[in-house]
């Protein structure tokens, strides 16, 4: 995290949170790391099918790391999922 990013490196991660289900996924992980597909979907009240394809851009745009647990895949921020959240915490109170 120490390199200065281009403008298309940083359009990847903003994009990345370009949608109000992943604001709400990247808040809840925070709170419940290692949360399944069906955790999140219950916690933030979508559907199982919409959380998963927000979960899949997240972790594409370098937000959401997953690990595989058996046959279930459990999702926490990564380091740059945590600058963003701690940035959407502060904007929200700004």
């Amino acid at each position: 995290m120490g390199s200065i990013k281009n403008s298309r490196q940083m359009e990847r991660h903003f994009k990345g949170i370009a949608n109000h289900w992943r604001i709400e996924i990247l808040q809840v992980v925070r709170d419940n790391p290692d949360s399944s597909v069906d955790e999140l979907a219950t916690m933030v009240g979508g559907h199982f099918k919409t959380i998963s394809e927000h979960t899949r851009r997240l972790v594409q745009a370098g937000l959401l790391q997953k690990t595989y647990r058996g046959r279930t895949v459990v999702h926490a921020l990564s380091p740059y999922g945590k600058i963003f959240v701690r940035f959407i915490k502060s904007f929200q109170h700004s």
